[in-house]
């Protein structure tokens, strides 16, 4: 197991729960279609807290639960900070969530 994993679903739970906070977080997931999109981020059929949600958060924890190889690097804080940029102080924790978690992921195993 990657020493980072411990710390790294400490981050994911956190990020989740600011997903709540924010009001942003859905009982209802979009369409299958939807969810299916190739484009990075699902740009073209979801909102980014949606993609956290139904896309990033669900594949972390596939990657933790079993052992898998973490990704070399994360570029999720700059498509936040892209996707945020008239919403700063709203979002500013999970940007920093995000912020955290790019860390985690490209430090040295």
């Amino acid at each position: 197991m990657d020493k980072r994993f411990p710390e790294i679903a400490d981050q994911l739970l956190l990020i989740e729960r600011e997903l709540r906070v924010l009001g942003w977080w859905k009982d209802v997931p979009p369409s299958d279609e939807a969810l299916s999109s190739r484009e990075p981020f699902c740009v073209d059929t979801l909102d980014f807290d949606q993609w956290l949600q139904w896309i990033f958060l669900p594949r972390m924890k596939v990657i933790l639960e079993q052992d898998l190889a973490l990704p070399n690097a994360s570029g999720i804080l700059e498509m936040a900070q892209m996707v945020y940029a008239s919403r700063v102080r709203e979002t500013r924790n999970l940007q920093e969530l995000l912020a955290q978690f790019d860390r985690l992921i490209t430090e040295s195993v």
